[in-house]
This record gives structure tokens, sequence and C-alpha cells, in this order.
């Protein structure tokens, strides 16, 4: 499944990042582009596969070089299961 951005998506982002600029230049920067805003999965304590957390869930990525691949999402009273995230990480 491809991520895609409406255009009024992006427009809103882009005044949020203007905004925050007027404070601070390079907080607006990370603001907007940061893959790493995720905390490490404290099951697996790999830098490059983090985890962000929404409402009940648990969505957890793999940060690569040019793009986020999400690996799984699921309940966040739960563990994660290491093989089906690891199994072809490896």
């Amino acid at each position: 499944m491809k991520l895609n951005w409406t255009k009024e998506a992006l427009q809103r982002l882009q005044a949020i990042e203007d905004y925050i600029a007027r404070d601070n230049i390079k907080a607006a920067g990370g603001f907007v582009d940061n893959p790493r805003k995720g905390r490490v999965v404290p099951e697996l304590s790999i830098e490059n596969i983090r985890e962000l957390l929404h409402k009940n869930y648990r969505i957890v990525y793999l940060v690569k070089k040019n793009s986020i691949e999400i690996l799984t999402v699921f309940e966040g009273h739960q563990l994660l299961k290491k093989d089906e995230v690891l199994k072809d990480k490896s």
C-alpha cells in the first residue's frame, strides 16, 4: 500500500512548517522531515525500526535511506512478535 498525500494535506503541512519557522527554522524542518520521531521499538532496540502510537495501536516502521516501510500495526497492549518483523530484515 502506497502512502499518498492530498494537495490539501501538503499545503497544511507547509503552513505548519512556516509557522514553526517563525521562531525556529531548524525545528520547523525537523518537524516536517523527521522519520525518527517515533520511538525505538522496546522489544527490538534497533535504531532504524521505530514506532508511533495512535490511539490503541502501535505502528511499527523501518526507516530506510529514501523511504519508510510500515512493518506492522497491532493493538498497543500486545508485545511485538519479533519474527513477524525481522524475518525479511535480517
